[in-house]
């Protein structure tokens, strides 16, 4: 994923906070799946294969937002000289298909939730929470907010006239 990105941006600086971003999306929507399933509702503990289902389609759908937000931001950037400006006019121009796409993706596995099988609905229940927390916290906030911190450094060391 990481290489992913270096190649596509030609920067070393933003595949750094984007993969630190699925990370934190995955942690955070672990342990927010614990809290519930165990502290919550009761639950002897999560099922095994929760972490491996829930790493493999936030990674997927991590990847596929960044690369489409990101992308947006280079272009908007280098087209208008601000790093400020291209987030402005990117996450204007990709925050409904990513916000669409999410809620979508998330009432799919949501679904799953009134499985009577306790595994199928905490899968459902843990990627429906990783990714609302990803389209919603992730993707629409954070990333965008890092982007204009980190300013004319995301594209380092490609020579940009931002």
């Amino acid at each position: 994923m990481f290489l992913v990105f270096v190649i596509l941006l030609q920067s070393l600086v933003a595949p750094i906070y984007l993969v630190l971003s699925v990370l934190l999306t995955y942690g955070t929507t672990m342990g927010l799946s614990v809290l519930l399933f165990q502290d919550w509702l009761g639950f002897s503990g999560v099922n095994y294969m929760i972490p491996l289902f829930v790493f493999v389609l936030l990674l997927a759908l991590g990847v596929d937002y960044n690369i489409l937000l990101i992308s947006r931001i280079k272009a908007e950037t280098d087209a208008t000289g601000s790093v400020k400006e291209g987030v402005r006019i990117a996450s204007a121009f990709t925050g409904g298909i990513i916000t669409s796409a999410g809620i979508i993706l998330a009432g799919t596995f949501a679904a799953l939730a009134a499985s009577p099988i306790k595994m199928l609905l905490q899968i459902g229940v843990a990627i429906a929470m990783g990714v609302l927390i990803d389209t919603f916290i992730v993707r629409s906030l954070l990333v965008p907010a890092v982007a204009v911190i980190v300013g004319k450094w995301n594209w380092w060391p490609a020579k940009r006239q931002v």
